[in-house]
């Protein structure tokens, strides 16, 4: 069996494919990581700096 990985969701993608990626590795709907993220992002740009963070280093989903 192959371990699960992380990468950035090509499909479920609203900026970055970000959240999406998130979605699809914990098994979660993306809209709610998308509210936490927003969420974070309020409570002191923590959202928006893990968002970009992740986005740079979480590759993008391989063609399959």
């Amino acid at each position: 069996m192959e371990p699960k990985r992380l990468y950035r969701s090509g499909k479920d993608r609203v900026i970055g494919g970000v959240c999406g990626g998130l979605g699809n590795y914990f098994n979660l709907d993306p809209v709610i990581i998308r509210v936490a993220t927003v969420a974070l992002f309020f409570a002191g740009f923590l959202g928006l700096l893990g968002y970009i963070i992740a986005w740079i280093i979480v590759p993008n989903e391989p063609f399959s």
